[in-house]
């Protein structure tokens, strides 16, 4: 299975550098975040994917919609996919990276996630998805942390715990590994 993993287009939280990991609350995306999604649809045009996932949060749906428009393709929504959770939604970014710095790859806030769980959560997602689908070309729209969990899974943890991917930025999987 080939798959492409995308983030959303910038949102309202990332201009206001604030923790959003509640998908019922509604963080969309900016008029920046939208036109970055609309240049990643040119850019993927000729790409024929055959499955498409997002996560459950409105920012990741819009960012979807907007690189699938005008194509007839069924998406499912999977919460593998979703934000890390931290339990601090609402909080500043600052807040909870200041707390993970002394061990990114295992901290994890008492209602959160530590980055080792999240890999083996899209460990789940791929396996998964790979199994139903093993000659798929899927397209799945997350955010930052869940795809460098994913990548991670690829290189090795201590690499990717600390990185960033753009807004709109993609990796491109093949999975299982060979």
């Amino acid at each position: 299975m080939k798959i492409s993993l995308i983030r959303h287009g910038e949102s309202e939280a990332n201009v206001g550098h604030f923790i959003n990991d509640d998908p019922t609350k509604p963080v969309h995306l900016t008029s920046k975040g939208k036109a970055q999604a609309q240049a990643l649809a040119i850019e993927l045009q000729g790409e024929l994917f055959t499955r498409a996932y997002v996560s459950e949060f409105p920012r990741a749906q819009e960012t979807l919609k907007i690189l699938l428009h005008g194509k007839t393709l069924s998406v499912q929504v999977d919460p593998r996919l979703n934000e890390h959770k931290s339990g601090m939604d609402g909080q500043p970014v600052n807040a909870f990276n200041d707390q993970i710095a002394h061990d990114p790859l295992h901290f994890k806030t008492p209602d959160g996630e530590s980055f080792m769980e999240q890999m083996q959560r899209l460990r789940n997602f791929l396996d998964d998805v790979a199994s139903r689908y093993p000659d798929a070309h899927i397209v799945a729209v997350a955010h930052e942390n869940p795809i460098l969990a994913a990548l991670g899974l690829t290189t090795s943890a201590e690499e990717v715990v600390g990185a960033s991917l753009p807004n709109c930025g993609r990796i491109i999987l093949t999975w299982p590994l060979a």
